[in-house]
C-alpha cells in the first residue's frame, strides 16, 4: 500500500464511530420503539428501575459488589431482546448485521427437548469492558423446519419464508460496507440504526391467509409466529432487576399478570445463573388475506413483558448440579409447572436447592461457579519470597490478599427460555415432544461460523482476573 493510500485509511478509520456507540443507540432506540408498541414494557421499565434504587440505597453489599466489577453503570441500560427466525439466510445475515454493532454468537440452545421446534444462540460482546459499556444482547432461534412432520404444510412453510426479505436493502448494503471498511462513520451508523430497526418492527399485516396461519398454528403456535408475518418483531425486550420477588409480588398489585412461577433457581442468599419472569402475551389485532385478496381480521398472541435477575456464572461441575436438582424437581411434579402445582413446585424447589451451597465462599472453593479476583490492599505488604501462581490463588484468599465477586451469568437458559415461551404461546405447545437430537453443527452450517464456547468464554475471563492480581503481587 502506498504511504497516500495508508494515509487515506488512517483517515477513514479515525472517522469510525465504535461498535458499542452503535449497540447502546440501536438498543435505547428500539426500548422506546417498544414502548410505543407495547406500553405495558415501559411500565416495567419504570417498576424495575424504583426497585433497582430501593436495593441500592438499602443493600450496601450488593451496591459494593456492582462497583466493585463495574456493573453499575450498566444496570438500568441493561436488557435482551428475542427474535426468531425462519431459515438459514436469516441466520446467517441477523450474525453479519449483529457483528455491525459487536455482537456475537455465543453458546448453542436447543428447545427442541423441551417441546419448542427452535435452536437458538445469544448474540452479544465478547469483551468484559463492552459488556459493561453496552451489554444489550439478543437470543436468536432459528425454526427447525426438519421437526415439523406434516410434509405438505412443510413445504407449505418453505415457500412462504423463501418469498420474504426481512432485511432492507439499504441495511445490506451498510453491513457490506462495514465488512469492507472494518466499520462505519457516524452519519452511516444513525442510517443503519434506522433501517436494521426495521427488521424488528411489528406488522399487523400478516403475510399468509386465514387457513394457513390455523394451520401453521395447528403445528405449534411458535411456528405461526416466525412464518405468518413479514419479519422477525421482537418479541420481549428484558431489563434485569436486582430483585425478581419483588417484581413478581409489586406486578400483581399493579394489576399485571404475572406468569405462575419465575423460571430458573430459587430465592437464595447468593444469586445463581438467571431468574425470570414475565406477564402474559398480548392479544393483538392482524389482518389476513384470503385467497381473493380480501381482508380479515383475527387475533396474534406473542409479544409480551419479562424481567430477569442475574446471579453467579456456574462451572460445568456447577451446571451439573443445578440441572440435577431442577429435574428432580419437575420429575416429582410430573414436569412443567403450572398455575395448579406452582406452590407445590416452588416449595420443592426451595427444599431440593438446600443442597446447593448458599456461600460465595463455598461457591469458590468447591468450584461451582466463576469469580472475579481482585487484590486487597493488604496485597501491597506481601512477602517477595516467591513468585506466586495459581496454585497459590485458595491460600492468598485465605490470608486476605486476595478476594473475590461473582462473576455474572451473562447468557440464558434454555429449560427456562422454553418455559416463558410456553407460558406465552399456550399450555398446550408445551406439551410437544421432539426426538430428534441436536444439531449444532447444522445450526453453524447456517450460522456461518462457530459459536463461542460458554465455558471457555467464563473460564478466560475468570483466568485474566487472576494473572492481573497475580501480576500486580509478584511486580
Amino acid at each position: 500500500m502506498s504511504s497516500k493510500n495508508k494515509v487515506q485509511s488512517l483517515n477513514i478509520e479515525k472517522t469510525f464511530v465504535s461498535p458499542e456507540y452503535i449497540r447502546n443507540r440501536f438498543s435505547t432506540i428500539m426500548s422506546d420503539m417498544y414502548k410505543n408498541e407495547v406500553p405495558l414494557y415501559g411500565e416495567l421499565l419504570d417498576l424495575v428501575h424504583e426497585i433497582n434504587d430501593n436495593v441500592i440505597s438499602t443493600s450496601k453489599e450488593v451496591k459494593e459488589q456492582l462497583v466493585h466489577t463495574g456493573e453499575i453503570t450498566r444496570l438500568n441500560m441493561e436488557r435482551h431482546g428475542a427474535i426468531r427466525l425462519g431459515k438459514p439466510y436469516e441466520l446467517f445475515t441477523m450474525r453479519r448485521l449483529f457483528k455491525v454493532m459487536g455482537m456475537f454468537p455465543l453458546g448453542y440452545y436447543d428447545l427442541a427437548t423441551a417441546g419448542v421446534p427452535v435452536h437458538a444462540t445469544a448474540f452479544r460482546a465478547i469483551e468484559n469492558t463492552a459488556l459493561n459499556q453496552a451489554p444489550f444482547r439478543v437470543f436468536t432461534s432459528l425454526l427447525r423446519i426438519d421437526l415439523i412432520s406434516d410434509e405438505e404444510l412443510r413445504n407449505n412453510i418453505e415457500t412462504i419464508l423463501e418469498n420474504r426479505q426481512i432485511f432492507t436493502k439499504k441495511a445490506l448494503e451498510l453491513i457490506d460496507k462495514n465488512e469492507k471498511n472494518g466499520g462505519l462513520n457516524k452519519e452511516d451508523a444513525e442510517i443503519f440504526i434506522q433501517e436494521a430497526l426495521q427488521t424488528f418492527r411489528w406488522h399487523d399485516t400478516a403475510t399468509v391467509d386465514y387457513e394457513m396461519y390455523e394451520a401453521l398454528l395447528g403445528q405449534h403456535r411458535l411456528i405461526a409466529d416466525v412464518v405468518a408475518f413479514k419479519g422477525p418483531h421482537i418479541n420481549h425486550l428484558t431489563p434485569r432487576t436486582l430483585d425478581i420477588d419483588k417484581v413478581q409480588t409489586s406486578m400483581e398489585a399493579r394489576n399485571i399478570t404475572p406468569k405462575d412461577i419465575i423460571e430458573g433457581p430459587p430465592t437464595r442468599k447468593c444469586p445463581i445463573l438467571l431468574r425470570q419472569t414475565s406477564f402474559k402475551a398480548l392479544t393483538e389485532k392482524v389482518i389476513f388475506k384470503d385467497n381473493a385478496k380480501n381482508k380479515k381480521t383475527g387475533e396474534h398472541k406473542a409479544r409480551f413483558g419479562e424481567i430477569e435477575q442475574r446471579g453467579a456464572a456456574l462451572t460445568q461441575k456447577g451446571l451439573d448440579l443445578y440441572n440435577k436438582l431442577l429435574g428432580k424437581t419437575r420429575k416429582t411434579i410430573g414436569g412443567s409447572p403450572n398455575a395448579e402445582n406452582a406452590t407445590e413446585y416452588n416449595q420443592l424447589l426451595k427444599e431440593n436447592f438446600k443442597s446447593f451451597p448458599d456461600t460465595y465462599e463455598e461457591l469458590q472453593s468447591k468450584k461451582l461457579a466463576f469469580f472475579h479476583y481482585f487484590t486487597t490492599n493488604k496485597s501491597k505488604n506481601i512477602a517477595k519470597d516467591k513468585t506466586y501462581t495459581k496454585s497459590d490463588v485458595n491460600q492468598l484468599l485465605k490470608d486476605n490478599y486476595l478476594t473475590v465477586e461473582p462473576l455474572v451469568y451473562e447468557d440464558f437458559l434454555p429449560v427456562s427460555a422454553a418455559g416463558i415461551f410456553a407460558s406465552n404461546l399456550g399450555t398446550d405447545d408445551a406439551k410437544h415432544e421432539y426426538n430428534e437430537s441436536s444439531n449444532q453443527s447444522l445450526f453453524e452450517k447456517d450460522l456461518g461460523e462457530p459459536v463461542y464456547e460458554l465455558m471457555k468464554w467464563y473460564e478466560n475471563i475468570q483466568n485474566e482476573t487472576i494473572n492481573k492480581c497475580l501480576a500486580q503481587i509478584n511486580a
